[in-house]
């Protein structure tokens, strides 16, 4: 076939045969015309949308014969050079095998000479962003002070990892993906030039799947033109880029749709027998799931939708989802995508997640409450908060009168006794903001209980690695805790950090610990944590003098002539609003 590296035999030649790039290719005839050429421009945009092909036409049209013009005429001899890239004076270099500083400044000792074959200079340097920042220094200073009859063309992919110094003394002109109707009709031309039968189902197709690139387009063209013996059909199309076949998603989304388990197994089973890969098949499903939710929200936009299915077909099967769920799975299928990049079995993911939509888990938001619901909410809030106020105005006066907090004790002891705190009437729901306080008294129990906590302790290794896997966050909190003694089916963790201990004690991470302890240790076992500074303190205690086992001290208030104040009217208040037990309260 003569259309074999189809590319290259259709690269843009003219300014007219660059497509979708219209706005830049007005500017830079009209600077030709007005002799207004910029000593230096920057083209940045998405592979293969014609940055290298503008840069030499440029340099065709400022050198050739009969110009400069503002349409190269590729039939003088210059023109004609140029194209084949025997021009000594136009300079095409790759930075990204070119990218050291002695490159460059071979480039600036040979700028200042005069052409020899041509008008003027043209360095075109690919991939500039590849340049190390000795190299971009010594641009630079060329870029500066650039000779009159020198010209650079910058191309990169990746404008923001140039040095703003370099951008601001360029004309930037950025390359638009061109338009999938645009590819399409440049590609039925080229279909009909080289002899080539196509369907226009099978060109849209790949058109969407070279993201606005013409080259990858052209290049996939070639590709499946050579697999087909010269015919490009939608089904050819789709086998030979690797995709999936329009019947094959529906069948999955239907088993999706009837969480039918079973049938989504059978499915990734055949996908993966005929060799697709489990990142690609997750990826195109996400795009099916994209069509269908297009399908319900916009079904006029016929070019936006079906990739490889037609718009009929998919407002059939978008019907039988709602549009929440529609926007769950996408979500899930989203996440999943960039986790499976770092897994060890791409597969097995593929499955979870797709089991995951067929068991309904899509981590939906929960449903709002309504605005009755939300007003009661409101109302108990402003009667907590107000009450709250008048017993914090209470405590105040009778405080500024003569009264004083004991240290606490028991009640902090019982509250912190499992390792978490008691919520009172009022704040049922509310988790402690703080790290509950372990009384010294159960602290010296832990230090006592130290010297036979040896074999309990030597587990701790084999628990921080349970918990990294669990959850990676607990365990770079966690890290911060050295384990210091086990009694009563309870582990205590001494921590440096107060900010450390206190977001381990959250209770989401703290129900990750004790799980990971229940499991290692075989029956249920609870985390209490403390500081270091209070475990040593205790420590020097315990082996300064033998401690009694006595009750722990309930909390209470003492004034300051040392008589008990359980009779005073604020304290009475204070159990009537809150109860007895100890209460905390975490603002949001």
């Amino acid at each position: 076939m003569a259309h074999l590296a189809l590319y290259r035999a259709w690269r843009p030649q003219t300014f007219k045969d660059m497509v979708g790039q219209q706005h830049i290719v007005q500017t830079l005839q009209n600077a030709i015309r007005e002799d207004r050429l910029s000593h230096a421009y920057l083209f940045s945009g998405p592979r293969g949308t014609g940055k290298t092909s503008a840069a030499k036409i440029l340099a065709k049209a400022v050198n050739c014969e009969h110009g400069p013009s503002p349409e190269p005429c590729n039939s003088c001899s210059q023109c004609e050079r140029i194209t084949a890239g025997s021009v000594m004076d136009v300079v095409e270099i790759d930075a990204a095998s070119n990218r050291g500083v002695e490159e460059i400044r071979d480039i600036r000792d040979k700028v200042k000479y005069s052409p020899t074959e041509v008008r003027r200079k043209v360095y075109i340097i690919d991939e500039v962003h590849m340049l190390t920042t000795e190299a971009f220094n010594a641009l630079l200073k060329t870029l500066e002070e650039p000779p009159g009859h020198v010209m650079f063309v910058l191309a990169t992919t990746e404008p923001h990892r140039l040095p703003p110094t370099i951008v601001s003394r360029c004309q930037r002109f950025d390359f638009r993906r061109v338009p999938l109707e645009e590819q399409t009709a440049l590609m039925q031309e080229i279909c009909a030039e080289e002899g080539i039968s196509a369907e226009q189902e099978a060109l849209r197709y790949i058109a969407r799947l070279s993201d606005g690139g013409m080259r990858d387009a052209l290049s996939l063209l070639d590709q499946i033109s050579s697999f087909t013996g010269g015919r490009v059909d939608l089904a050819q199309a789709v086998e030979a880029t690797g995709g999936l076949p329009s019947e094959q998603f529906a069948r999955l989304a239907a088993a999706i749709r009837e969480n039918d388990a079973s049938k989504v197994l059978l499915e990734i089973d055949e996908m993966m027998k005929s060799g697709k890969s489990a990142d690609k098949c997750l990826e195109q499903l996400m795009h099916y799931f994209r069509d269908l939710l297009l399908a319900q929200l916009a079904p006029e936009a016929g070019d936006s939708a079906g990739r490889v299915a037609n718009p009929a077909e998919l407002k059939e099967m978008a019907d039988g989802f709602s549009r929440e769920r529609l926007f769950a799975i996408i979500d899930l299928l989203n996440r999943y995508q960039g986790e499976m990049k770092y897994a060890a079995h791409p597969q097995t993911m593929f499955e979870i997640a797709l089991l995951k939509l067929c068991s309904g888990e899509t981590d939906e938001p929960a449903p709002v409450a309504s605005s009755a619901d939300a007003g009661i909410a409101r109302n108990e809030l402003v009667q907590l908060k107000q009450q709250l106020a008048a017993l914090e105005s209470k405590l105040s006066s009778l405080t500024s009168g003569g009264a004083s907090f004991a240290p606490p004790a028991g009640r902090a002891a019982a509250a912190s006794g499992t390792g978490g705190s008691r919520a009172g009437a009022g704040a049922a729901a509310s988790p402690a903001p703080r790290a509950a306080t372990v009384s010294r008294q159960r602290l010296a129990v832990f230090a006592e209980a130290r010297a036979s906590a040896g074999a309990s302790l030597g587990k701790w290794p084999q628990i921080m690695q349970r918990v990294k896997e669990e959850r990676v966050t607990v365990h770079a909190w966690l890290v911060d805790g050295e384990p210091v003694s086990f009694a009563e089916d309870t582990i205590l963790v001494a921590f440096k950090n107060t900010i450390h201990r206190e977001t381990t004690e959250k209770p989401a991470n703290r129900g990750v610990i004790e799980g990971v302890l229940s499991s290692v240790f075989g029956k249920p076992t609870q985390l209490v944590t403390t500081l270091q500074k209070e475990w040593q303190e205790v420590m020097a205690d315990v082996e300064g003098k033998p401690q009694g086992g006595g009750e722990a001290e309930e909390l209470q208030l003492v004034p300051d002539g040392g008589e008990e104040s359980r009779g005073e009217p604020w304290v009475d208040e204070a159990v009537k609003l809150f109860g007895e037990e100890l209460v905390t309260i975490k603002d949001d």
